[in-house]
């Protein structure tokens, strides 16, 4: 640590250093601040070498700069103002961007203040072994430092700063390049230059003699400029936005100002949800708001106004003379839209004004009589965007975007680039490498959305590879669910033990830390039963009967807080990543390997530290006690769900092991007959098994359903059981912060539509006035000539329930904790912490409930774990949607390994009807498509059913095809336009072939 120089100030400079303002405290009372900043004359300006810096701290920007650009061949370095960083990201992370970056102590905080995003994305950035980058402390350096003016607003006096301190640095960098003795070339040290998009800046640098370019006008100049202008966003250009916009007209209506949207809000005049664009129309969407039971529904591009799936909107509702239901028909923005030209953004309204006029009306076309004023939403539109959901997102380029003419040239054009999601619009972009790009996956970042174009503008960020490689379908599955996945940095392995692989419990004994409090289980037949090839192994049971005639059974799960410690880098990773994400051919950890499948993994054999809860239960299952303990266990074997079922059906095994597990299958069983006593629901999802030819190639090579044994649900029912008795012990300990999870009762007008399918089509009746009820109904949705039907019901019913969510037991009503499908009245996630984070906070809460570890003064915050709460439920949303996209493309890839050339076929059920097609499932795949019909069919809306007219060699007459139907598909893979991978496509062979249509 150098020696620190402290100057003392004279009385005049004392307001370069202090900081007035006023503060009102709690009770009222208004007292003045002071706050003085002390000034340093050593604060190191971070080049290599400087001569007049009296404190350099070793290696740090390259002596001379860089000389690589046209406009600075003597070297030169790159001071970016905040808006730079906020906008340019993508292009200052690019390995092609080279130049030494100096920033600046003030766009730190700036970026900190707007963008925490951003923030941590520079802080990364500073960090990189591959980038020439210094923080300089301009705000504490005394010929930088300055003070906001009278009347001077925030961003100008910052900007002011930036000017002050990119002027102070080619001053300083003149000094420490001092000219070379007996020279006759002129002295031309590098320079330090500005770059700034704001164009006033731009000109009063220019005016004050600092050397300053736009961001566009500096990659104009630097080496592989023609790549780096790709990674340009579609900002910063203002006189020429506003021309072309003028020019243009507008095709949507402008947002209200903030403060009319927010006034809006407060009275209830205006309502604030989340955007949800239709998967099966591009002229829907929906925003679901507390106001209403029913989503207010959005129809047209117009009323959508430029949202963006994610997006937190401000919506107008129509008067209800207005409400719509939503169309019964399937339109597909590729298919309408194929004829949009990106590059005629200028006439765009005269050219396409009259056909997307026709379109929506396809859309609305659905009149009030056609439809029961029952189905009818909340109808409205969008008069304001609270906060944007825009991040990066795997494309393709759209081939017939190319012009004929610049099909192979690398000039600069305007193309369509088609994000892998169908919920999402066209995205326009423009790049020199169009060509070049063809058949690959892309990264692209949206920029702006003006009012006057159809499509927002985004820019080029990077190429994942080819379509429908291996390597770039996964990754871009991780990329479009944005999943962390890059490895694990070199401050998060320092936090794992230094013996690495060669850890241990250590021996026994007072002294030891590890053994504090810790009770020794190591003689319990503790065993795990876990599904095929699992190598992070949470938690293991026993049971065993006391000689009072009750049953002691217990939960050990992996002790993670014993490794993973609260504000240390692991941790913060941890947090942010939320879940490991589990896909079909290999797992994106939460924590590194060497817990999650190593240390902390409850291995058969091997002494391992878990946090214990055991208890004392009746032989009817009742609990009489539960304790709490940190422990040491020795599992004694580590089952499969199928292994352990042979084990207890095996009458000739009568070893202790196999007597707990038949001890823990009776309370189980007797744990669940209580729950569903109690209402909880037997929901169903489809759920696949994909069988790989070898865990080197990955490739799939079958798929068949999931076999269930009485040994999942033995699991299940304890894992259960310790969830809810933790949730109680935390809730108890801290009511304001107990980190917990509940799933809230289902609008009754969400199981509308499945009440009415199921009393038209088969005559039952759905009681959805209670969990109970509706578990009973379900029980009785029995079709006695197709047993798998119950489970269609079942997967339907699942579509209209909420999601579960985390919460902190202070943020909400303590009559909303409870959780609707188990119907327990408290739960939490306890049971698995190498896989979430929630888990390893609810055993962090527990430690300190029972007095073995202070609870670490974040999680006595409420803000704090409100924060944490939001991340994790979103990562646990979108791992879920990985996941099932994983199988989907692997299942695509098996039935086209199975299938002659790709064509399988299967029963499947009808599970829903448009005007134009049949939405069916597979339930032997898992598999949900559609099947659509190119000429009109007959639809009949009320009755769930269509009718297709024969006149082909199959017949004449009409064959009626309705919900609930079974019947036969082909599934194909065919190349998706939308996410140019292999995507299965369905036709209609039995009782009709919808190809012949």
């Amino acid at each position: 640590m150098p020696d620190i120089t402290i100057r003392k100030r004279p009385v005049e400079e004392a307001e370069i250093t202090q900081r007035k303002f006023f503060k009102k405290t709690a009770r009222g009372k208004v007292i003045k601040v002071l706050r003085e900043r002390y000034l340093r004359e050593d604060v190191y300006c971070g080049i290599t070498g400087c001569r007049t810096c009296t404190t350099a701290e070793g290696e740090g920007l390259p002596h001379s700069g860089e000389r690589d650009h046209k406009a600075f061949p003597k070297g030169h370095y790159v001071l970016p103002d905040t808006n730079v960083f906020l906008s340019q990201m993508d292009l200052i992370e690019s390995p092609l961007f080279t130049p030494p970056i100096i920033v600046l102590q003030t766009v730190m905080e700036e970026v900190r203040h707007l963008s925490l995003p951003l923030y941590n994305r520079l802080k990364a950035l500073i960090k990189t072994d591959d980038k020439d980058v210094w923080v300089f402390y301009n705000e504490y350096r005394s010929e930088t430092a300055i003070v906001r003016e009278p009347d001077e607003t925030p961003n100008d006096r910052n900007d002011r700063g930036i000017r002050k301190a990119t002027s102070w640095y080619n001053d300083h960098v003149k000094r420490t390049h001092p000219p070379i003795k007996g020279s006759k070339q002129p002295h031309q040290p590098p320079q330090v230059v500005l770059l700034t998009d704001d164009l006033a800046n731009r000109l009063k640098a220019e005016k004050e003699g600092i050397p300053c370019l736009s961001v566009r006008k500096y990659v104009e100049g630097a080496k592989d400029s023609a790549q780096l202008a790709d990674l340009l966003a579609a900002v910063g250009d203002e006189v020429e936005t506003t021309k072309t916009a003028a020019a243009r007209g507008s095709l949507y209506p402008e947002y209200l100002p903030t403060a009319t949207l927010l006034a809006g809000v407060k009275a209830g005049k205006l309502h604030q949800g989340h955007f949800n664009a239709n998967q099966y129309n591009y002229l829907e969407g929906t925003v679901p708001v507390p106001a209403f039971t029913k989503p207010i529904l959005l129809v047209g591009r117009e009323n959508m106004n430029r949202a963006v799936q994610g997006d937190i909107v401000v919506v107008e509702i129509f008067p209800e003379a207005e409400w719509k239901a939503p169309a019964d028909e399937v339109i597909d923005q590729e298919t309408t839209l194929k004829n949009d030209d990106a590059e005629s953004s200028g006439d765009e309204r005269e050219e396409n004004e009259e056909r997307m006029a026709e379109q929506e009306r396809r859309a609305v076309r659905v009149s009030a009589e056609e439809k029961k004023a029952a189905e009818k939403q909340p109808t409205g539109r969008i008069v304001g965007v609270v906060k944007r959901n825009w991040r990066a997102y795997v494309c393709h380029i759209d081939r017939t975007s190319l012009t004929s003419s610049n099909a192979t040239s690398l000039s600069q054009q305007t193309v369509f680039a088609t994000p892998v999601s169908r919920l999402l619009p066209r995205i326009r972009i423009r790049t020199r490498q169009a060509p070049t790009l063809l058949g690959q996956k892309i990264i692209v970042s949206i920029d702006r959305w003006d009012p006057s174009s159809r499509y927002p503008e985004g820019h080029f960020v990077r190429a994942l590879g080819h379509s429908e490689s291996k390597e770039a379908e996964q990754e871009s599955l991780l990329l479009e669910f944005d999943v962390p996945y890059r490895p694990f940095g070199r401050a998060i392995l320092d936090c794992l033990p230094k013996e690495g692989e060669q850890w241990v419990v250590p021996p026994m004994s007072a002294s030891s830390e590890v053994w504090r409090n810790r009770t020794d289980l190591r003689h319990l037949n503790v065993c795990s039963i876990d599904p095929p090839g699992c190598q992070d192994i949470d938690d293991a049971l026993h049971a065993r009967r006391l000689t009072n005639g009750n049953i002691e059974a217990g939960v050990h799960i992996a002790d993670v807080s014993h490794f993973v410690h609260a504000d240390t880098p692991m941790d913060t990773e941890a947090a942010a990543r939320g879940t490991t994400v589990y896909l079909v051919d290999k797992r994106i950890d939460m924590l590194p390997s060497l817990l999650g499948t190593n240390l902390c993994s409850l291995r058969p054999h091997v002494e391992r530290l878990a946090f214990s809860a055991i208890w004392e239960l009746t032989p009817e299952a009742d609990i009489v006690n539960v304790r709490f303990t940190k422990s040491v266990i020795a599992s004694k074997a580590a089952f499969e769900y199928g292994e352990a079922q042979i084990r207890k059906d095996d009458p000739n095994r009568t070893d202790e092991l196999t007597e707990s597990i038949r001890l823990l299958n009776t309370l189980a069983e007797k744990f669940k007959a209580k729950r569903m006593q109690a209402g909880a629901l037997n929901l169903a999802s489809p759920e696949v098994k994909i069988h790989l030819d070898s865990p080197e190639s990955s490739d799939p090579i079958d798929v068949e359903q999931k076999a269930l044994h009485e040994t999942n649900s033995l699991v299940e029912e304890f894992m259960l059981l310790a969830n809810i008795s933790v949730a109680k012990r935390i809730q108890e300990a801290f009511p304001q912060t107990a980190v917990l999870r509940r799933h809230m009762p289902p609008p009754k007008t969400n199981f509308e539509k499945l009440q009415d399918i199921l009393m038209k089509r088969k005559g039952l009746t759905l009681d959805v006035s209670s969990s109970g009820a509706l578990a009973d109904s379900l029980d009785h949705c029995i079709d006695p000539k197709d047993a798998t039907f119950n489970t269609l019901v079942r997967i339907m019913a699942t579509r209209c329930m909420l999601s579960a969510e985390y919460f902190s037991s202070g943020s909400v009503a303590r009559d909303t904790f409870a959780h609707y499908g188990l119907a327990t009245p408290i739960y939490t996630h306890f049971t698995s912490p190498i896989r979430r984070y929630a888990d390893v906070l609810a055993h962090r809460q527990l430690a300190a409930a029972i007095d073995y570890a202070p609870l670490h003064g974040s999680l006595h915050s409420k803000s704090h774990v409100e924060r944490v709460m939001d991340v994790i439920n979103r990562r646990h949303r979108m791992a879920q949607m990985a996941g099932r996209a994983s199988v989907e493309f692997y299942v695509g890839l098996a039935l086209k390994a199975r299938g002659e050339k790709g064509a399988v076929e299967e029963d499947a059920f009808v599970i829903r009807t448009f005007r134009n097609g049949v939405g069916v499932f597979v339930s032997k795949l898992g598999l949900e498509g559609l099947v659509m019909f190119k000429r009109d069919i007959q639809f009949d809306a009320e009755d769930y059913a269509i009718k297709v007219p024969l006149s082909t060699s199959q017949g004449t007459g009409d064959v009626s095809i309705s919900v609930f139907d079974r019947v036969k598909v082909r599934i194909e893979v065919e190349k998706d336009k939308n996410t140019q991978r292999g995507r299965v496509k369905m036709t209609l062979i039995e009782p009709v072939d919808s190809s012949l249509f």
